[in-house]
Formats: structure tokens, sequence, C-alpha cells
């Protein structure tokens, strides 16, 4: 995989991160009070399109090497693999995302990844 793509893939990936994981934090309200089983098809579908996303990094940058872009491979492996839990466990996943460690250092692993994906994507010479 050369540089360039996984530049590119990092100059979206890092905002986006940066951008779920604000928002999110920003309405945390919203998120708690959305338990229940009548929430469960909203999880279902999160799941699938965290799936699919997922799948889409990962057969764009399969790319294990002992650098930076192998966030990028993670990042991909790990939505596919949460996407397929919440498809596979609805209720059972919004349980888990109701548990204040598990919603705040996912926040804050999001914000983390995604600084450093922005950071090697716009700041020339971080490459």
């Amino acid at each position: 995989m050369s540089a360039p793509n996984s530049i590119r893939i990092a100059g979206l990936l890092g905002p986006t991160l940066l951008a779920i994981a604000a928002t999110e934090w920003a309405n945390i309200d919203v998120f708690l009070a959305a338990f229940g089983p009548a929430y469960g098809p909203h999880v279902y579908l999160n799941g699938t399109l965290l799936f699919i996303a997922g799948l889409a990094l990962v057969r764009a940058h399969n790319v294990w090497v002992r650098a930076w872009p192998v966030l990028i491979t993670l990042v991909g492996w790990f939505a596919l693999l949460v996407g397929l839990g919440r498809m596979a466990a609805p209720v059972s996943a919004q349980a888990a995302g109701g548990n204040p460690f598990v919603l705040y250092s996912s926040f804050v692993t999001l914000l983390v990844v995604g600084a450093i994906l922005s950071y090697k994507a716009y700041i020339p010479g971080a490459k």
C-alpha cells in the first residue's frame, strides 16, 4: 500500500472520527436516554453501517506495518467487528454502550486516533 493512499484515507478518516466523537460527546444525554428494546433496530442499523464501513476500509487498506498507517487498518477491523456484534446482538451491544467507562473510553479513543490520522494527513512533514 502506497503512502499517498494511506494519507488520502487518513485525510477522510481522521476528521470523521473527530467529528463523530465530538458530536456524540456533545449529545451524550440523547444516547443515554435511548435505551431499551424499542431502540434495537437503531443499534442494528448502526451496526450494519459500521460493518459496511469497516469492510470497505479493510478491503481498501489492509496494511500491517510498524508505522502509523496500521491505525487505518485497525480502525477498519474494529468497525467491522463492532458492526457485526451490533448486528448479531443489538440489545446486548446497546447495554454495553450504557456503561460510562465504555462510553467515555470510546470517545477518548476516537478523539486520539482521529487526531493522529488528521495530523498525519494534514500537517506537512508529518508523514
